[in-house]
């Protein structure tokens, strides 16, 4: 027969949660289960960039479209998520933002300049 009865695993899985509470806000960080918001710049960035490849899409689309369009889209679309891979998050909500919409990005394949790479590194790195 167990030692641990329902009581003191009660009591123990509630000290767990309120000691996980308490050390998230002593660090500054969100309590678990609760993501902490990013900041408006870089809401902002991710604006751009969804923009900015939306327009590329666009104009990869157009039906006898010019080619320089195409070619200033893509040129923005790629300022665009350099922006956002050399922002250096300020806090947890913007490490959170950043790392999940550059996965996304990732996932369709197109963060895959060395130029990406190198400027999330570098974004990483105190100042």
């Amino acid at each position: 027969m167990s030692s641990i009865n329902r009581r003191a695993f009660l009591f123990h899985s509630a000290s767990a949660v309120v000691g996980s509470t308490v050390a998230a806000e002593a660090l500054g960080r969100e309590p678990p289960g609760e993501d902490p918001e990013p900041s408006n710049q870089l809401r902002m960035l991710i604006e751009v960039h969804k923009a900015a490849y939306s327009s590329f899409g666009e104009a990869l689309n157009k039906i006898g479209g010019d080619s320089s369009d195409s070619a200033r889209a893509s040129r923005e679309e790629e300022r665009a998520l350099l922006a956002i891979c050399s922002y250096a998050a300020i806090g947890e909500g913007d490490r959170l933002a950043k790392a999940r919409y550059l996965l996304e990005v990732e996932a369709r394949g197109e963060l895959d300049l060395a130029e990406h790479m190198q400027a999330v590194l570098r974004s990483t790195m105190c100042k």
